[in-house]
């Protein structure tokens, strides 16, 4: 593996598992120093355990990211911990079902809260380190943000939101040296739908249907994604900057027949 973010740092949240692990393993590979959020601590411990195994430097921090101030503190620590952010990976994220007649206020409130409103504070919380730094910003976002998908309203609005806050930014950004981009993901093996209310023989029909939804065949595994991030957050990226990357099998050019 290149060590190309040798002496840099990865925020990276929802790195207990999915995507936002294989982030944390993919970025760690490289050389980068690893701050890892998420809340099951175990995961987080034994993720730490593995990088620092292998030689990597790795802090996991425990929290809620629906609390600021929880958020406040973190950031912090990163800071005191690595002296900088180079590189934002926005990967927690939240889903639950529900249509326009029957989303509750709590259900909807809860994906605007972990899949938009964490990552526009975490933005704002990192950037005087990614300005100073010249870093990069890269958002877990969705295939429902690109297209509309029934009966998951709330997901579908908050992923669009946020890539909408990655277009919006990246504009913003572009003259401070700051890039942002998002990757939209199929389905990929990961705990989100499970968390979510789907039992397991629920996820195994879930998925098996899915090899029939993407034109290629098959669902996406998580170290796929946290490819892409890796290459939008390095050097080789260098010139791209507002984008939403589809990585969904093709998926978003499907329609109903």
């Amino acid at each position: 593996m290149n060590n190309e973010f040798v002496g840099k740092t990865l925020f990276v949240t929802g790195a207990t598992s999915g995507i936002g692990k294989a982030t944390a393993l993919r970025f760690a590979q490289a050389g980068a120093s690893v701050a890892a959020i998420g809340r099951n601590e175990t995961a987080l411990t034994e993720l730490e355990e593995e990088i620092k195994a292998h030689g990597g430097r790795c802090l996991a921090l425990k929290a809620d990211l629906s609390h600021e101030d929880q958020i406040d503190g973190i950031v912090n620590r990163v800071l005191n911990q690595f002296g900088g952010i180079d590189v934002l990976v926005n990967a927690a994220g939240h889903i639950s079902s529900g249509t326009i007649e029957n989303t509750k206020l709590e259900a909807w409130d809860a994906m605007m809260n972990i899949n938009l409103r964490t990552a526009f504070i975490l933005m704002q919380k990192a950037l005087p380190s990614l300005i100073e730094r010249r870093g990069s910003i890269v958002n877990v976002s969705s295939v429902t943000g690109l297209r509309a998908f029934p009966g998951v309203l709330a997901y579908c609005v908050s992923k669009a939101g946020l890539d909408q806050l990655t277009r919006c930014a990246a504009l913003e950004l572009a003259a401070k040296g700051v890039r942002v981009n998002a990757v939209n993901p199929g389905v990929v093996v990961t705990e989100i739908h499970k968390r979510g209310g789907m039992s397991e023989d629920q996820y195994d029909a879930f998925l098996e249907h899915s090899k029939e939804t993407h034109p290629l065949g098959r669902v996406g595994e998580a170290s796929e994604i946290a490819e892409l991030i890796f290459f939008l957050a390095s050097e080789k990226a260098s010139w791209i900057t507002g984008a939403t990357y589809s990585i969904d099998g093709g998926r978003a050019q499907t329609c109903a027949r």
